[in-house]
């Protein structure tokens, strides 16, 4: 049996019922396998993938809070540091009712080659609870918020572990989380990003995952004598990434003809109303159901479809596995050229070995939304500094940062005799750098 096999096997029977995490391990170690060939020696000496695999600290603390009816609730929170090879911990908190240890952990070993990727000095690591935000009172999101930094604040600090946002946890959640840091241990850092402009933090950062995923699209368009002015777009999801994707997209050219949340979907033929979807989402936390009465001829329909909807490009940006091999299916017969990942693993495994073998051009998430957690680290770098970037300055080195992963997966992918595999070719160059660096630094 080979080193990757032993590694995956192992993993699985240690890490029982985490299919999240199985997945993100198989992926990767899988697509590594020509990498690892050529110093399987050397790896195995010093069990470098088990030490990848395994996450340096994991976190899992109860979360008591009180409700508006002055009834005591509790939930559970995590919090997974999974490699600080090249820097301090950085990754996102997520709060939803789906989130199990399992799913931390796939999210965090796939941030660490995310955060690899993006060139700048961050590690992996990832958190969250199991608590829903959506339908509490501002003063019920609050209480959760002080009572998980309670604990939280103990593990985390501004050159050790820097929390971000994720799916629950916008500014209004992180203003909390930092108001709380703050009054428990006494100091002003830069803890955590996707702060408020007023307490330390960056433009952009808002914008960053959905302009970078449509920035490093735009690249690999480019690279392979394709524009993508004037071609159709299909989003799912209608949080942060999905809305600044359909913005960015329309603002490079593109028309949007869909987005989606949990209990539905909308088809507009005249492209998505960028305003009207912030209105709804952002301003008045409402459904899709409401978007009708912004655009009347637009459709509403329950339940999934998107995919079925024939365009260009398709962006997948709601959760992991939302885009399964049927769904793929519809897309290849629709004609898509290309599938860029705008959530975290929203392709299933079937799905993009399909899309791949049919010749669409299919970026993977690690590489295509790391312009979020990449501005969250230019964040920092702002904090650090006592000064304020603008919101040009930003962007311009959100967009370089996009283009240069994807000329290092593009370069990653070539060298190993597989170019056009931006899925291989990511793996491997956010593995290289990670791989050297534990290296260097011994078993530890």
């Amino acid at each position: 049996m080979s080193y990757v096999d032993e590694v995956i096997e192992r993993t699985v029977r240690e890490n029982p019922c985490e299919p999240e995490f199985h997945q993100a391990i198989k992926e990767v170690l899988c697509s590594l396998r020509p990498v690892i060939a050529e110093h399987e020696d050397a790896y195995r000496r010093d069990a470098l993938l088990e030490r990848l695999v395994n996450p340096e600290r994991q976190i899992k603390f109860r979360v008591p809070w009180i409700d508006d009816n002055g009834n005591a609730r509790v939930n559970t929170g995590y919090r997974v540091q999974f490699n600080s090879a090249i820097g301090p911990y950085k990754g996102g908190l997520r709060l939803h009712p789906s989130v199990n240890l399992g799913i931390i952990k796939f999210l965090g070993f796939e941030q660490i080659f995310k955060n690899s990727l993006t060139g700048l000095p961050i590690g992996g690591g990832k958190g969250g609870s199991d608590f829903d935000p959506k339908g509490k009172s501002d003063r019920e999101v609050m209480a959760f918020c002080e009572s998980f930094m309670t604990e939280l604040c103990k593990y985390i600090g501004a050159n050790t572990d820097v929390p971000a946002g994720d799916i629950g946890t916008g500014a209004r959640e992180i203003g909390y989380l930092f108001g709380q840091y703050k009054r428990l241990r006494g100091l002003f850092e830069g803890v955590l990003t996707g702060k408020g402009l007023s307490f330390g933090g960056s433009l952009t950062r808002t914008e960053a995952t959905g302009y970078g995923l449509l920035y490093i699209t735009e690249e690999m368009l480019r690279h392979n004598g394709l524009d993508i002015a004037g071609k159709t777009v299909t989003i799912s999801g209608s949080g942060n990434v999905a809305i600044y994707a359909a913005e960015k997209a329309q603002q490079l050219g593109a028309k949007v003809l869909t987005v989606s949340d949990s209990n539905g979907w909308v088809y507009d033929p005249d492209g998505i109303d960028v305003a009207a979807l912030k209105e709804i989402k952002e301003v008045k936390r409402q459904r899709l159901t409401a978007y009708g009465d912004y655009r009347p001829a637009a459709e509403y329909h329950a339940g999934k479809g998107v995919w079925t909807v024939k365009s260009d490009i398709a962006l997948p940006c709601a959760t992991q596995n939302e885009l399964d091999l049927s769904d793929a299916k519809e897309l290849v017969k629709n004609g898509v050229l290309a599938v860029c990942e705008g959530a975290n693993m929203p392709t299933t495994p079937d799905a993009t070995e399909f899309l791949k073998e049919q010749g669409v051009k299919f970026l993977p998430a690690k590489a295509a939304n790391a312009g979020g957690v990449a501005t969250s680290a230019l964040e920092m770098s702002q904090d650090s500094e006592r000064r304020y970037w603008t919101f040009e300055k930003v962007d311009k080195e959100l967009k370089k940062i996009m283009v240069n992963l994807f000329d290092n997966i593009n370069d990653a992918a070539k060298r190993y005799d597989m170019e056009g595999d931006y899925v291989a070719g990511a793996n491997i160059a956010g593995f290289e750098k990670v791989a050297d660096a534990m290296m260097a630094q011994g078993v530890v």
